[in-house]
């Protein structure tokens, strides 16, 4: 959608105001953007190696590049001082038998060890949080056995309910390994399927199968619940019940869009990937990364999201590598430098809560009652909600071309926004490949679970303010003959 010009002729001296009001803030904004949250966190992380136990047996050095993969299973970035105990912990946690450690600061898990051994001497880098203690080296990985689990007690954080699908007509049974057992429940299917280092579960009544090619289940191919509901009785009316399966994915990750590589050319077309803080930036890119194949950059660095996969964070960000850049940089010289731009938006209330939380707790933690109580929550609320409408009427405004998604509806509808979102990037996406996105769609920086407060942080006062700035940005999306906000922004 190219720009159209804002109608400003009613709004014109309140959207100056708004602009003014963000550079009286900015240098207050950075002293919350650049705070100590890396020193908070690391206190909480040496905490936690305090508690770890230490449960697993050495195994051993082994290769662990593009071609040999040590570990087929999770993979754990967002440790700033990994130490082996933690590592196993997490795995073991994870219900995973082995557990790898790689550079020095990446966790690996598995059910199996797929590579060649390496010499010994390989594994020479030392953990980052636990000094004379070997993790890992270039392209070697040091690989523990974690304490194993009863059958029935793994709890996996990375499985992902796809549906009820039908076997394709034209497909033969073979892409399906049937596992042995008179009974299964879909927790058992995907713990055998997971032992068996394969991303895909099918459930057919009480008999489960296991399968590597996800392409043979299409989205499209969701069918209604009840179709697999008649597989489920024991005495089939007809051989025709008998191609729908319930289909899960396992916490194996799918070959197909764990390799992500930067562009083959250089671009010379830069693409923002623009947000107000605390408006899902991180979770966009992970979804671009997996569909694409492609690194993400930023207009910033940050170490932690770089140890969490995101390597093209240490590019230049006008490198032309990427195939977008993240940025809340909100200018008109900044926003003009991008010939084109994702603004994605969230819910003020819900960015306001997520980016208070980052910044008293780091990426998957949560702040505390005294912090929401305290001065420092109504000073952030005052600096930032103001921000949030600047922000999206600055790219609304300045914007050469322009495509906006909401938070809200990536949650709802992740397929449809994705090949939209895809789309404005100009690359499509194989079935397989949105499929396996969709498997892996949360990632391992999610803040697991939900705090809910037991008081409503937002006083009157403030929920005044930022009502009227949801209108304000309403009016300026309907102003560029865009959708309007998602109807749950809007005030009662």
């Amino acid at each position: 959608m190219e720009n159209q010009p804002l109608d400003q002729t009613d709004s014109r001296k309140d959207q100056k105001h708004l602009i003014s009001r963000n550079l009286e803030i900015r240098h207050l904004r950075r002293h919350w953007f650049h705070d100590d949250t890396e020193q908070k966190s690391s206190s909480e992380h040496d905490l936690s190696h305090k508690k770890a136990r230490h449960k697993g047996t050495y195994v051993g050095c082994f290769i662990n590049n593009e071609t040999e993969h040590a570990l087929g299973g999770t993979i754990l970035y967002d440790f700033r001082k990994m130490t082996s105990a933690l590592c196993q912990d997490t795995c073991s946690e994870s219900g995973f038998r082995y557990a790898g450690l790689e550079y020095g600061a990446e966790c690996h898990c598995g059910n199996r060890v797929c590579s060649r051994r390496a010499r010994g001497e390989d594994c020479n880098l030392y953990c980052r949080g636990e000094k004379g203690s070997r993790c890992g080296g270039v392209g070697r990985m040091s690989v523990y056995r974690v304490e194993d689990r009863l059958p029935g007690q793994r709890r996996y954080r990375t499985v992902h309910y796809h549906g009820c699908y039908k076997k394709p007509q034209n497909s033969t049974a073979d892409f399906l390994i049937q596992t042995p057992g008179p009974t299964h429940t879909p927790q058992q299917c995907i713990e055998t399927c997971t032992d068996k280092d394969l991303p895909l579960a099918f459930l057919r009544g009480q008999d489960c199968f296991c399968s590597h090619v996800p392409f043979l289940f299409t989205i499209q191919m969701n069918e209604q619940e009840y179709m697999c509901e008649r597989s489920n009785q024991t005495n089939h009316s007809s051989p025709y019940d008998l191609d729908y399966y319930w289909v899960y994915s396992t916490p194996v990750l799918d070959a197909t869009c764990k390799e992500r590589t930067f562009l083959p050319q250089k671009s010379s077309t830069l693409v923002a990937l623009s947000s107000f803080p605390g408006a899902g930036n991180t979770w966009l890119r992970h979804l671009i990364e997996l569909a694409t194949g492609f690194y993400t950059g930023s207009y910033y660095f940050d170490g932690s999201l770089y140890n969490k996969g995101f390597k093209g964070e240490k590019d230049y960000w006008q490198s032309g590598r990427v195939i977008c850049v993240k940025t809340h940089e909100s200018g008109q010289r900044e926003i003009e430098m991008f010939n084109s731009a994702i603004l994605l938006m969230r819910n003020p209330y819900r960015s306001l809560m997520a980016e208070f939380n980052r910044k008293c707790a780091g990426h998957l933690g949560y702040a505390s009652d005294v912090h929401w109580r305290s001065k420092e929550w109504s000073e952030f609320v005052d600096s930032y909600s103001s921000w949030w409408v600047s922000h999206a009427l600055a790219w609304l405004r300045f914007a050469h071309r322009l495509l906006v998604v909401h938070f809200e509806n990536l949650q709802k509808d992740l397929t449809s926004q994705l090949k939209t979102i895809t789309a404005f990037l100009n690359t499509s996406i194989p079935e397989e490949r949105l499929l396996c996105t969709e498997s892996n769609r949360d990632g391992h920086f999610k803040r697991s679970g939900s705090r809910s407060l037991t008081f409503d942080p937002f006083n009157p006062e403030m929920r005044a303010r930022i009502d009227e700035y949801i209108r304000t940005v309403d009016k300026a999306l309907r102003d560029r003959n865009l959708d309007g906000l998602p109807q749950e922004y809007m005030p009662r």
